[in-house]
């Protein structure tokens, strides 16, 4: 298997305090796990403009195939110009995790990470763990949060109570229930506790 390359490159300046600052605050907004996926959709967002610019001077077809592409992965695009003026927050609102709390399914973008990262987060019938995965205008009205919980049903205290009294006699042919209706209380009062 050949070896992938990466898909976005660091910064130039580590150490640019406007840089930071920002993508702290993008961090913050899409609760994103670290600042490499910050990267990545500044590098996707790349790809995508250089394919503009390639169509600047292409046929209208072309244009209008291209334009009506994005429009269907969810980008407000109308032309080549609009294509051009995308950026890295343009595709970090496409991500299912931040659609995933748009859309109040989460309370905020770490729970929805943690939502699809638990494979709780399904996509019409398939389920999707990846939190960065681009959601499409068709995709978008089929996300639906498939949480089950798992719990023992709860039973009523004379039926605790009865099955103790049963556990406990040797016999269980022995007691009828209106004996059971008088030793109830005796097992409430040795309980200290009242119905």
């Amino acid at each position: 298997m050949k070896r992938q390359k990466k898909k976005y490159s660091r910064p130039q300046k580590p150490f640019d305090k406007v840089r930071i600052d920002e993508e702290n605050v993008l961090r913050e907004r899409y609760g994103l796990k670290n600042k490499k996926e910050i990267w990545k959709a500044d590098a996707s967002i790349g790809r995508v403009r250089n394919l503009a610019k390639q169509l600047i001077t292409a046929s209208d077809n072309d244009k209008k195939a291209f334009v009506e592409k994005l429009q269907k992965r969810g980008f407000k695009v109308e032309n080549i110009a609009d294509a051009l003026g995308l950026n890295k927050e343009d595709w970090l609102k496409r991500r299912l995790q931040t659609i995933v709390f748009l859309r109040k399914l989460a309370n905020t973008p770490k729970q929805s990470r943690q939502l699809i990262t638990h494979k709780h987060i399904s996509i019409g019938n398939q389920i999707v763990n990846i939190p960065s995965y681009q959601v499409s205008l068709e995709e978008e009205s089929d996300i639906k949060l498939s949480l089950v919980l798992k719990t023992k049903p709860k039973k009523l205290k004379i039926e605790e109570l009865k099955e103790e009294v049963l556990e406990n006699t040797l016999n269980d042919s022995e007691i009828s229930e209106s004996t059971f209706q008088e030793i109830v209380p005796i097992a409430i009062k040795n309980k200290g506790e009242i119905i």
